[in-house]
């Protein structure tokens, strides 16, 4: 068990100089990109989706949370909301890019999530036809008060720092809960689990992709560079991690909630399918 421990702890080291440096070139796009990635969104009018699921990548903090509070009150469309569910994948790209991924992987699997994104946003908006009403005001910057980042505060550097620090510790617990699974039950038993199986795999996934937390996004693409979970899985759990952006929907949306129910289900429903679709075209990452 001692070795378990010791080789999390010195696999999350190993990460941490990438994970900093990775973070600070992501602060340094977001204090610029993230009031333009707004601004865009609002007024892509019919294009929204597309607009929603190019922009949905770019790592900033909260905009998930940011698109719910434009959505509840009525300043962009429920497939634009969707499409940026959709393409956000949290912690998946600072995760990739500090365990060496190579840049066509990475390139291809976001790709196919913008593809994705844009295709069901504009399914949705065709699907919707939601009644306009005033919402709730929250700050734009929910997802940084919820996990007391203090983005706002801090410049860069420290921001990076922390942000760092953050999502080194779930690394480590992570690795942790695998190494110790791994220990009692084995790599290859690991690898034949539920995630591995066809259409049960990519459904588990987009369950645990809901989760409203960073862990979620951590926990799949960690899974998934261990050999544990399929592409269609890796795919389908990555599509619903959006963060806190569903949870800032249910609270700024309440006097909505049948809406939120709806979207909901459309990103989980969509998300599963494109899993089991990938695992069929045998796709990979």
């Amino acid at each position: 068990m001692l070795e378990v421990i010791l080789d999390a702890a010195l696999d999350t080291l190993k990460l941490l100089p990438f994970l900093f440096l990775t973070y600070l070139l992501l602060e340094f796009i977001e204090e610029r990109a993230e009031a333009g990635s707004i601004r865009l969104t609002r007024q892509s009018g019919a294009w929204g989706p597309l607009a929603g699921a190019a922009v949905g990548l770019i790592p900033q903090c909260g905009f998930s949370a940011s698109a719910a509070n434009l959505f509840a009150q009525r300043l962009i469309s429920a497939g634009t909301l969707c499409a940026v569910f959709l393409s956000t994948s949290d912690e998946m790209l600072p995760i990739l890019i500090s365990s060496a991924v190579s840049p066509a992987r990475i390139l291809k699997l976001l790709g196919l999530k913008v593809l994705a994104a844009a295709a069901a946003g504009l399914a949705a908006d065709w699907i919707f036809h939601l009644c306009r009403h005033k919402g709730e005001t929250v700050n734009l910057h929910e997802l940084c008060e919820a996990e007391n980042c203090g983005c706002e505060k801090h410049g860069i550097l420290l921001s990076a720092v922390l942000h760092t620090l953050q999502i080194a510790a779930f690394v480590l617990i992570v690795n942790l809960i695998l190494g110790i699974v791994i220990h009692f039950i084995g790599q290859e038993r690991l690898n034949s689990l539920i995630f591995n199986r066809p259409v049960l795999g990519p459904v588990i996934a987009g369950v645990v992709g809901l989760i409203p937390n960073c862990a979620a996004s951590i926990l799949i693409t960690q899974l998934y560079l261990g050999g544990a979970m399929t592409a269609g899985s890796l795919f389908s759990g990555l599509l619903t991690a959006s963060g806190v952006g569903l949870l800032v929907l249910f609270r700024v949306n309440r006097r909505a909630m049948r809406d939120n129910v709806k979207i909901l289900c459309f990103v989980f429903v969509f998300s599963v399918l494109a899993g089991i679709l990938l695992d069929l075209l045998r796709v990979s990452f």
